[in-house]
């Protein structure tokens, strides 16, 4: 968390309003949300209204161990029939106890590729199926307000994305991981490129969802500072909800002297920014099963308006009047 302000000295006193982190996917335990590792990040985003806290949660337990493609089907198959439904329900309500009910989650990312055991392409219809058990048993938690981010890496890689959206029901963000790679890509390539820049822009307008891009920076082609130039111009023209760098070697410009170049070109851009013009955070999808069991808390300069719990659920909560105004001077 120290790292928040430090990044934002380098950058001449930058407004960062995003905090990101990762479950870690070794056991169960750990997907639940262990008590003590997300306290310091639900009270950094409690410290302020507009900022946003986005998680990484892994779908599995062992989820970097080299699961087999058999092993994997199995797994997703089992997640499909409700087996791992309480871990989810565990780690969403903790989540809402923090206060953070709010939070961005990062669900089963990078599934198109080969690297986690969360990966969707030995059972593309099972993994899907699967998802939208996890976003129903989050949701289903009183109090909670999660926004659910489908995020692929970019490209083709082991299976096509799209194969894997599992539907505008439970995504409620479109986004996408892009480093520079492969090695010899131009950006025009990474925008051009099957299921690249380009086509997960389109893909998302076409949903009528934003995006977003979790993890981006360098990786395969060094210091490569026209990759900065241009992807921090897609994010200007673009206007994700979000996005972060990743910031170790090889990627990063700020932890990582391997990069000077590309450091320069971020540094600059980003120096002393303080946009107070963001894109407006879309609504998760709504439950229509029930009102909100939390109700918000009423300011204290106005008197709420009852009209039951049905017009305000769709509302998106109490109407609340100013009785106090001809006691104010002009």
């Amino acid at each position: 968390m120290a790292r928040i302000a430090e990044l934002s000295r380098w950058l001449g006193g930058a407004d960062l309003r995003v905090a990101h982190t990762y479950l870690p996917g070794d056991r169960w335990s750990n997907i639940e949300g262990l008590p003590g590792f997300l306290d310091a990040w639900a009270d950094w985003r409690k410290q302020e209204d507009d900022r946003l806290f986005v998680l990484n949660v892994p779908m599995l337990e062992r989820n970097e161990e080299g699961v087999s493609d058999s092993e994997v089907r199995g797994l997703l198959r089992r997640g499909a029939a409700g087996e791992y439904d309480h871990h989810f329900r565990k780690l969403a309500e903790r989540l809402v106890e923090l206060g953070v009910p709010d939070t961005v989650v990062v669900l089963g990312w990078e599934m198109n590729g080969i690297t986690y055991t969360h990966r969707c392409g030995p059972d593309p219809e099972a993994w899907k199926t699967y998802w939208n058990r996890i976003v129903t048993a989050m949701r289903a938690v009183p109090g909670q307000k999660f926004r659910f981010d489908f995020t692929p890496n970019r490209g083709h890689d082991a299976v096509p994305w799209t194969r894997c959206y599992p539907g505008d029901e439970t995504v409620d963000i479109i986004g996408m991981d892009s480093y520079d790679q492969p090695r010899g890509q131009s950006f025009d390539e990474a925008v051009t490129e099957p299921y690249g820049l380009q086509q997960h822009v389109d893909f998302a307008k076409e949903h009528g969802k934003p995006i977003s891009y979790p993890e981006w920076g360098l990786f395969r082609n060094g210091d490569n500072a026209t990759y900065m130039r241009r992807m921090l111009a897609w994010l200007d023209e673009h206007k994700p909800l979000y996005n972060t760098l990743t910031d170790y070697c090889p990627h990063g410009v700020w932890q990582c002297d391997d990069n000077p170049r590309a450091s320069e070109v971020y540094r600059k851009a980003l120096f002393g920014r303080t946009d107070t013009e963001v894109p407006a955070p879309t609504d998760p999808t709504p439950k229509p099963t029930a009102p909100p069991a939390v109700p918000p808390t009423r300011p204290s300069n106005c008197s709420p308006v009852e009209l039951g719990d049905w017009v305000e659920y769709w509302l998106g909560g109490k109407l609340c009047l100013r009785f106090d105004w001809w006691s104010r001077t002009r």
